[in-house]
């Protein structure tokens, strides 16, 4: 099984965004509280509860919206997210959904919240395991990073979770590189506390590679 399965995911821990959700009230408040979740729950019982009531809270609202892609993008980010909290045999059942979702959203709407899902899908296939418990590939992984990176090549996301690719995969100095990038990322004045959260993931996987 590799390394890092049972993700801080992201995490997936993911804090990933566009415009649009300034004038979007529901995805905004989506948005904010899987901030919340991720970063100042720290009991792992009170994080899955947390990221349980939010799946079930964007599933509803894309029942209400079946067209829209960003919330799909939010369901596979927070099912991702409670996969890598709950961990177990039913964490693959979770990054499975979210891939699908995934998929989905880059078959038709690929730039949607500043190509999210590619970055989302990269994390997913460097992440979980690969055959046969999964579907696990870091070719497949670096594929949709440099596809990410062409839709959003200065973003904190993007940047942060290629980084952690080469670094995971033994290309030290180029994921510097890229962590480097993610660090002078333009602050998002409505998601202060994903900043916050991505900016110290940052740092500490520069502390690792012996660069803070």
């Amino acid at each position: 099984m590799r390394k890092s399965f049972y993700i801080t995911v992201w995490a997936l821990s993911w804090s990933l965004i566009s415009a649009t959700v300034l004038a979007d009230p529901i995805l905004a408040k989506i948005q904010t509280r899987w901030a919340q979740c991720n970063y100042t729950i720290e009991s792992s019982d009170d994080k899955v509860a947390c990221f349980d009531r939010l799946i079930d809270d964007t599933q509803i609202a894309l029942l209400a919206q079946p067209a829209r892609h960003d919330l799909k993008i939010w369901l596979a980010i927070n099912k991702s997210s409670l996969a890598g909290v709950d961990g177990g045999m039913g964490a693959l059942g979770l990054v499975k959904d979210a891939k699908i979702l995934l998929e989905d959203v880059i078959t038709q709407a690929p730039e949607t919240l500043d190509g999210s899902a590619l970055t989302s899908l990269a994390t997913l296939y460097h992440k979980v395991p690969g055959w046969p418990l999964a579907f696990g590939d870091d070719d497949k992984a670096a594929e949709l990073f440099k596809k990410a990176l062409a839709i959003n090549p200065d973003g904190i996301d993007s940047n942060y979770f290629y980084g952690e690719f080469l670094a995971d995969t033994g290309k030290t100095n180029l994921a510097v590189a890229f962590l480097k990038h993610a660090q002078q990322a333009p602050a998002r004045p409505d998601r202060p506390l994903a900043d916050q959260g991505r900016q110290q993931e940052i740092i500490q996987k520069l502390k690792e590679l012996n660069q803070q």
